[in-house]
């Protein structure tokens, strides 16, 4: 099997929008093929958010699941999908199987209609974008008659698709939901743009909806979009029109759903009701809205969308599921109001600062990694951690300017919350004190630039939003354990060490000659790790700073392997491993991902 790995273009849409928020180039990370490895996220995932096109070229959007496996691959770049749906008002569904609902498989001709989907997990907050063209499909009743109609609203549907395009996502904005199977009892309560009060009240507390999008009939995306519960705000909803109003918070910058907006002005929407089964559909015209015209609606924010119904559907106990709300993502900023709506709340003005962290240590690793201690104002508050999880920091107090920020002098603080993660690199109460945490990072962003020049006697403190993630790195009674890092990607791994039978360990480390100071130091405090470590060294050993030679000398006589090159596919390919843990950077990971296909990988995306 062969794989792609130069990236794909970007399309007219997503320059344009990089454009507008002046994001430096980079590379798509889109695979052209259903990236390798994903069979069994694919297996486990219970949702899967679906979009489609109608006749006139609106996208729409539903969510199906409940149970697993809902997706699984059935060849190469295909997938089968089979679950029990709500079969009567599921635009989605009507618009696939075209009202056939008696078993019968639907073909389709040419290239097969846009499909666009979103496997996710909210429990585990893992997610992968799928695009593809339906290949063939069929829907059967389930279930007795009823006298409303002669067709059961239950169905179960299979759909089979030819994969063009998957990328996984980071879990940003993923509020956690553990979800479980009902069985749909559908009530179409309404289908007017107008949209009736258990609609508005859903609207209110949602904290997750999906949208679809497309690039006309070229490419099509359905994504999640989540945030705190009312993060969609309702700007009218009258004769003259409903409009609904949301925000685009800081992420990727890959803007692959804005793009499709800027050549095709069309979202659908979904917003499931997780704990009654109620469900809303849109669909409609979109504008995005871009630096001043965004704050003009939206306070406090550098993008927003609105979004004009051109049509609608709210149907109650219309999911196949329910989800059982578990803790919210700890990056969701506080509701966002409207410029037109009566009250600005004082959660309108910052977040919750109720526990902080305060810079107690600082050391310098190499010339661009520090390692910061920081203590904790309430850990009964901020809660237990693991090793191998992320903790979220908030600097917007220390470095969000306001709208006069977004510059051509600092063109990349626009769209930044200032929310960011760093992996835990400490072990929980060992060393160090119970309230206190260390981090390991390298100066990359604005946010890190500034961590640097400050020390322990800055007095800085910085609210803590939370930790999650997990980077669990799990150990069976035998086997070996293998773990690919990659620079500064050794931190989830450096808080495990403790717990991991050394001699178990295949550690391959990629990084460069510069960081060589952090091999140093995670050596000294790991005696034990060089016989299990192989580094992969690019740029010239002469090129090592004169005061690193007396370490570099200590790492070479450590016992650790050398080889002075790229990490290759028979490196990773001849260990016998059946269970792989990556840290890697985009790059680096789709290659790898190739190389061990077959075997189970396990990663942290911290693209966020």
């Amino acid at each position: 099997m062969s794989f792609l790995l130069s990236g794909m273009p970007w399309h007219k849409g997503e320059e344009k929008m990089h454009q507008l928020t002046r994001t430096e180039d980079q590379e798509n990370p889109s695979s052209p093929y259903l990236v390798p490895g994903s069979a069994q996220m694919l297996q486990r995932a219970p949702l899967l958010a679906l979009g489609t096109i109608d006749e006139t070229g609106r996208p729409w959007a539903t969510v199906w699941g409940g149970e697993t496996p809902l997706v699984q691959p059935v060849a190469q770049s295909i997938i089968g999908i089979r679950t029990t749906v709500e079969s009567r008002f599921d635009p989605v569904v009507d618009l696939l199987y075209g009202g056939k609902d008696d078993g019968e498989v639907v073909k389709e001709q040419g290239a097969g209609r846009m499909v666009a989907a979103l496997s996710i997990n909210l429990e585990k907050r893992r997610r992968l974008k799928l695009y593809g063209r339906m290949v063939a499909g069929s829907l059967a009743r389930i279930g007795p008659e009823t006298d409303q109609d002669s067709a059961s609203p239950v169905g179960e549907v299979q759909l089979v698709v030819k994969i063009e395009q998957s990328l996984y996502n980071c879990p940003k904005y993923l509020n956690c939901k553990r979800i479980y199977p009902v069985l749909p009892e559908p009530t179409l309560i309404s289908d007017s743009r107008i949209l009736p009060q258990q609609a508005l009240e859903l609207i209110a507390k949602a904290d997750t909806l999906f949208v679809s999008s497309c690039d006309r009939d070229k490419d099509m995306d359905t994504n999640i979009r989540g945030g705190s519960p009312g993060f969609v705000r309702v700007q009218s909803n009258a004769d003259s029109g409903t409009v609904l109003v949301w925000p685009e918070y800081s992420g990727n910058n890959l803007y692959q759903t804005l793009g499709n907006l800027q050549t095709s002005p069309k979202a659908g929407l979904v917003f499931p009701d997780f704990d009654t089964g109620d469900v809303l559909y849109v669909t409609g015209d979109t504008e995005v809205l871009v630096g001043k015209d965004a704050a003009a609606v939206l306070p406090r924010s550098n993008i927003a969308v609105k979004l004009f119904l051109t049509g609608a559907r709210f149907v109650q106990k219309g999911l196949p599921f329910r989800g059982e709300g578990l803790e919210r993502s700890p990056y969701n900023p506080s509701v966002r109001f409207l410029a037109s709506e009566k009250y600005l709340p004082e959660t309108q003005k910052s977040g919750d600062n109720s526990v902080m962290a305060k810079l107690i240590k600082k050391e310098k690793l190499t010339p661009t990694i520090h390692r910061y201690r920081f203590s904790i104002s309430d850990p009964l508050a901020a809660g237990p951690w693991k090793p191998g999880q992320y903790v979220a920091l908030s600097f917007q107090d220390e470095l969000d300017m306001g709208y006069s920020h977004m510059r051509d002098d600092d063109p990349r603080s626009l769209n930044d919350d200032y929310l960011r993660t760093f992996t835990v690199s400490s072990r929980p109460g060992e060393g160090i004190h119970g309230e206190e945490f260390e981090i390991t990072v390298r100066k990359v962003g604005n946010v890190t630039r500034y961590l640097s020049t400050q020390s322990e006697r800055s007095g800085l403190e910085v609210p803590l939003r939370g930790f999650g993630g997990e980077l669990r790195v799990q150990q069976s009674s035998g086997g070996m354990i293998a773990f690919v890092a990659g620079g500064i990607g050794i931190t989830p791994l450096l808080a495990q060490l403790q717990d991991l039978d050394i001699s178990r360990l295949r550690l391959f480390w990629s990084l460069h000659v510069s960081d060589l100071g952090l091999v140093y130091d995670t050596f000294q405090h790991h005696a034990s790790l060089p016989k299990s470590c192989i580094l992969y060294l690019s740029g010239q050993i002469a090129d090592i700073r004169q005061e690193d030679l007396p370490k570099k000398e200590i790492i070479f006589n450590s016992g650790v392997g050398i080889e002075q090159r790229r990490v290759q596919a028979n490196d990773l390919t001849s260990v016998d491993a059946e269970v792989w843990y990556l840290c890697t950077g985009v790059g680096l990971r789709k290659e790898i991902l190739g190389w061990l296909a077959g075997k189970t990988v396990h990663y942290e995306d911290f693209n966020y």
